[in-house]
This record gives structure tokens, C-alpha cells and sequence, in this order.
């Protein structure tokens, strides 16, 4: 028997775990955990909270379509797995690799209860496209890559040398458990609010018809032959894929997706869109400071002063307010608009990286901690290939770029409609900043940051 826990693959196909266990036979409970800690704090009411609600729902509801059982139990990781192990005769225990700091130590001390009464554990690297250690072997390189150009192309050699299709066992050919141990079924038991929203999601997840895949579909059909041309529109409302609140949760495997667009005409700006996502996930695997920037420099000049107008959209800068509505409002926001306003927050209102980052983390429905650390450091200037200190976006320059006529700024701020031409773009009277007394300081103290910035130690120095 073994024991198979759900995380971020919120998702029965394209599991490399469901090959193995398949292909080692026997029976094994599977299980969606809801770890308190993760899920706390008022998360489960925010956009990215009610994006996996959804996908636990669909989950739960996907199994039961396949004549199997998904187990969804609450607790402190390490004590439900210890619980069932005492209670069932589990060899080991399988499940999805995450780098992030908490997921590092909560799986070691996974591996060790499990390794410490002779029960076997494997994570499985399902998240990123290429297998990340094997990818860094096939490099040659002693130290990960600093720059994405170089990594990109060694990561397209890569997958035309040893991608390998991935295998779909059909969920028929799992063999789960039914029951189990009933004092660890009410011991961690889902509270009752808990199970009465995703009995919600569950509701609301069943109006719609087309699901991660079908979404897909969708977007190979209608919009993946303009997508390099498109997806800095941010006025369409289709112009970007909207997959990555499915790819971050695992309800759409990064393989099905690569197998579905890398071979068609025009895609090559959508696929390294992959490549972007796996060198996020890359850096958190390889780099130790990944998750520690912010103790690396004296950002002791930054503040939070003027935070609470940026989330609010209350800046006077059009295209910020507009962006910070959409976000609030859908916990929608395309990539073009989160560099812009991740740049205005962190450059020109000089703030911490750390206070959008915790605040998008609440905020995008397709939140995801490594992704979105990686925007952030991008924005701020700091970590592997980041924005240079002194290359700061002009919010008005790239509203009047990718959005000339300003419909974008008028649907999310109805109240600025009357304005015309040039005028929708530009500052309002209330504007809390000048860009160019802003821009100028923000250069100041950023190379300041970064010129007293304690070198971080790396024995390979090259891009």
C-alpha cells in the first residue's frame, strides 16, 4: 500500500507518480491535504484562496467520475501522515516536489517520519517542464545560470534532445482506498466551514463546462496564432493564454501543454513563456538566496508610505489605478500591467518588494510563490537577470504604448471616460508622486542599495 498526497497538481492525468505507482501495482489511499498554515489567515476568500477551492472541487469531483476516492483531510502535514502510517500498512509515501522555503522543511520533515519508521518517500518534479537536476547535470555548469537568455537556449537543447512524451494512466487503473482509519478521518476531519466552501466551489466549478483542458483548447484555437502580437495588449480581454491560474495550481499539466503548442505555427513567444516559468522554479531549486533577497540588501531607505494608495488605486496615476482595480476586483491582471506596477510600487514610491509581493500573493487568482517572487525581484532590480536599477517603466509612456486610445483605463475607471486623447493617460491633479522627481530618486537610492549590497557568494560567476 503507499500513500499518494495531492498539492500542486490538482489534477488525475499526466502525473508521473500515477505511472509509477501503476506500474508497481497495489492499493493507496490518496489524498488532498489542507494544511492550516497554507491555508489560514482568511486565504481560502481570496481570488487565489477561491482558485483552489475550485480546483479542489474539481479534484474531488473527478475522482468520484472515475469510480475512485480522493481522502480530503485537515492538519498539520507531519501529524496526519504520522496517523496514517500507524493505522495502515503504507511503504511509502509519493508526492510533488516544491522549493519553496516552508515546502523544503515541511517535506524534510515528511521524509524523515516516513524514512524513520523504514517507510520509503519520493517527491516527483512535476512542476517544471525539464527535470531540473538533470537539466543542470546536462549543462556542465558548477554554479545555475544568472541570465535567462543562455538558460533559454540551453533549456530549448534540452527538450529536443530528452523530452519525453508523458504518460497518462487512466484513473481506472488506480486501485485507491476507500475507507480509512476512522479515528484519523474524524481526528482531521475538514471543519465545517471549510466544507461548506468548497461545497460552493464545488457548485460553482460545476457551471463550468470547459475546465483547464478545454481552456486550452480554446486558446490554441482562437489565440495562440496572435499571441506574440497580442499579448501586451492588455486592453483585450483575451489577448494573453489565462492558463497560468490552472498551470500554477496543477489542473493543467505544463506537459499537456507543451505537447498541445510547441509543434504549432507561431508559438515559439507563447512556449518561452514556459521557458520563463521553469527558470523561476529553476532559481528556486538552485539559487539558496532565492527566497532571501531581502536580507542580502539594506532596504532601511525603503517604506510603506504610500503602499496603502497603490493597492488601493488611488495613486492618481490612470494606468496604476486602473491595473490595482482589475486586480481587486477579478484577480486578473496581465503580465504587461503587473512589471508596470510592481516598477511603480518599488521604484517610484520606493517600497519594499516584500509589501506587493505579499500583496499580490492575496490578490491574483493565479498566484503562485515562486512566480510571483521571481516578477518582484525582476521589478525591484534584484536577483538573476533583473531589471537594471536605472531602466524604470514610465506608467504614462506604456498606457499611451499599448493602449492609445485608453479604453482599458476608461472600463476600469469609469469616473476618468470623459477625459480625451492624451489627457486619460497623463496624471491626474491628485497625483501622489512627480515620475520625474520620482524616477530620479528612485535611481539614487537604488544604486546606493545595491552598491552597499554584501556580495552573495557564488563559485561560478559566469551568466
Amino acid at each position: 500500500m503507499y500513500l499518494y498526497i495531492h498539492r500542486k497538481d490538482l489534477r488525475l492525468n499526466k502525473l508521473p507518480a500515477f505511472d509509477a505507482t501503476n506500474r508497481r501495482g497495489g492499493p493507496g489511499i490518496h489524498l488532498l491535504l489542507f494544511d492550516p498554515l497554507l491555508i489560514g489567515g482568511g486565504r481560502l476568500d481570496t481570488h487565489s484562496g477561491k482558485t483552489f477551492l475550485r480546483g479542489a472541487a474539481r479534484l474531488h469531483s473527478s475522482y468520484r467520475e472515475a469510480g475512485q476516492t480522493l481522502h480530503m483531510l485537515y492538519g498539520e502535514p507531519v501529524e496526519v501522515v504520522q496517523a496514517l502510517l500507524a493505522a495502515h500498512p503504507i511503504a511509502g509515501i509519493a508526492m510533488q516536489a516544491d522549493y519553496t522555503p516552508y515546502a523544503r522543511q515541511r517535506d524534510d520533515r515528511l521524509q524523515a517520519t516516513a524514512e524513520g519508521l523504514g517507510r520509503g518517500f519520493i517527491a516527483y518534479n512535476d512542476a517544471p517542464l525539464v527535470d531540473l537536476a538533470d537539466f543542470q547535470h546536462f549543462t556542465g555548469r558548477s554554479g545555475p545560470y544568472k541570465v535567462f537568455t543562455p538558460f533559454h537556449r540551453m533549456w530549448e537543447s534540452y527538450l529536443r534532445q530528452f523530452y519525453v512524451p508523458s504518460k497518462d494512466v487512466s484513473p481506472a487503473r488506480l486501485e485507491t482506498i476507500t475507507t480509512i482509519d476512522p479515528a484519523a478521518a474524524a481526528r482531521f476531519s475538514l471543519p465545517p466551514e471549510l466544507a461548506a466552501a468548497l461545497e460552493g466551489a464545488g457548485a460553482e466549478e460545476a457551471r463550468d463546462r470547459r475546465g483547464p483542458s478545454g481552456r486550452l483548447a480554446d486558446f490554441m484555437e482562437k489565440r495562440l496564432e496572435n499571441y506574440a502580437q497580442t499579448r501586451d495588449d492588455y486592453a483585450l480581454e483575451d489577448g494573453t493564454s489565462g492558463l497560468a491560474r490552472w498551470l500554477n495550481s496543477g489542473a493543467l499539466s505544463v506537459r499537456e501543454v507543451y505537447e498541445a503548442v510547441h509543434h504549432a505555427a507561431d508559438s515559439a513567444a507563447w512556449v518561452r513563456q514556459l521557458a520563463w516559468r521553469d527558470f523561476y522554479l529553476y532559481q528556486a531549486r538552485f539559487n539558496p538566496d532565492y527566497f532571501a533577497y531581502e536580507q542580502q540588501f539594506d532596504l532601511s531607505a525603503l517604506s510603506d508610505e504610500h503602499f496603502a494608495a497603490w493597492a488601493q488605486g488611488k495613486t492618481g496615476i490612470p494606468i496604476i489605478d486602473a491595473a490595482m482595480t482589475q486586480l481587486r476586483e477579478t484577480g486578473g491582471l496581465p503580465n504587461r500591467l503587473r512589471m508596470i506596477t510592481a516598477m511603480f510600487l518599488t521604484k517610484n514610491l520606493l517600497c519594499p518588494f516584500t509589501s506587493g509581493e505579499d500583496h499580490f500573493r492575496s490578490m491574483l487568482a493565479d498566484y503562485d510563490n515562486t512566480q510571483n517572487r521571481g516578477g518582484w525581484l525582476w521589478s525591484s532590480s534584484l536577483g538573476y537577470d533583473a531589471a537594471p536599477y536605472f531602466r524604470i517603466m514610465n506608467p504614462v509612456t506604456q498606457s499611451q504604448r499599448y493602449d492609445p486610445s485608453g479604453s482599458y483605463i476608461r472600463r476600469w475607471l469609469p469616473q476618468l471616460a470623459h477625459l480625451q486623447g492624451r489627457a486619460i493617460h497623463e496624471p491626474q491633479p491628485d497625483a501622489i508622486v512627480d515620475l520625474k522627481a520620482s524616477r530620479a530618486r528612485a535611481i539614487r537610492v537604488y544604486k546606493e542599495i545595491l552598491g552597499n549590497a554584501r556580495e552573495l557568494q557564488d563559485p561560478d560567476s559566469s551568466p
